[in-house]
Formats: structure tokens, C-alpha cells, sequence
């Protein structure tokens, strides 16, 4: 389970609504790309948030649309780090950037 992640005062998205997916990183690297799992990817699903009034619900579905999933998950992905903790932590502040 993830930790909450704050995203503003008085708006914080609980652990237990996120959920990490992680993969090899592309291009170049030498054998360590070939080998990590380093990239990471934070999943959300806003719409059956319980951090989120009905109003910010509908606020997200409408200014992010474009960064939904079909199945309405928004996801940020960090790739910058050959390290799995620093791209986690990445993502976490990505997705906390894009609803704020």
C-alpha cells in the first residue's frame, strides 16, 4: 500500500486509493536497463475518490479528459532516475502536480 499523498492543504488522497505499476526502462543504459525495473507509473482513480467532493471530481474529469484512461485512471510516470525509490517519489509529486 502507498503512503497518502498530500496534495495541497486540506487535500490529501488516501494510500489505499493509489497503486504502483512498475517496468524496464528503453534506450540507452547499459545491462542495468535491461535488468531494473526502474520506471514507475501511479495510478488513480478520481472518480471514486473519497478525498474528492462531487464539484473537484467533476472539476478533474473535465480540465484533465485528456489524461484519463477509458477505464478514468490518471496516471503519472517518472522514467528520469535509474533508481525505483526516486522515480516513485517522482510520480507521487507528478500526480500531486496534476490535480493541483
Amino acid at each position: 500500500m502507498e503512503a497518502d499523498l498530500p496534495v495541497r492543504p486540506g487535500l490529501t488522497i488516501p494510500g489505499w486509493e493509489l497503486w504502483t505499476t512498475t517496468s524496464r526502462g528503453g534506450g540507452p543504459g547499459g545491462q542495468h536497463v535491461n535488468k531494473t525495473s526502474s520506471v514507475v507509473t501511479i495510478h488513480w482513480v478520481p472518480a471514486s475518490s473519497s478525498a474528492l467532493t462531487p464539484a473537484m471530481k467533476a472539476r478533474i474529469a473535465q480540465k484533465l479528459s485528456h489524461r484519463l484512461t477509458v477505464a478514468g485512471e490518471l496516471q503519472a510516470r517518472a522514467t528520469q532516475s535509474r533508481q525505483q525509490i526516486a522515480n516513485r517519489e517522482e510520480a507521487r509529486e507528478r500526480l500531486a502536480a496534476m490535480v493541483r
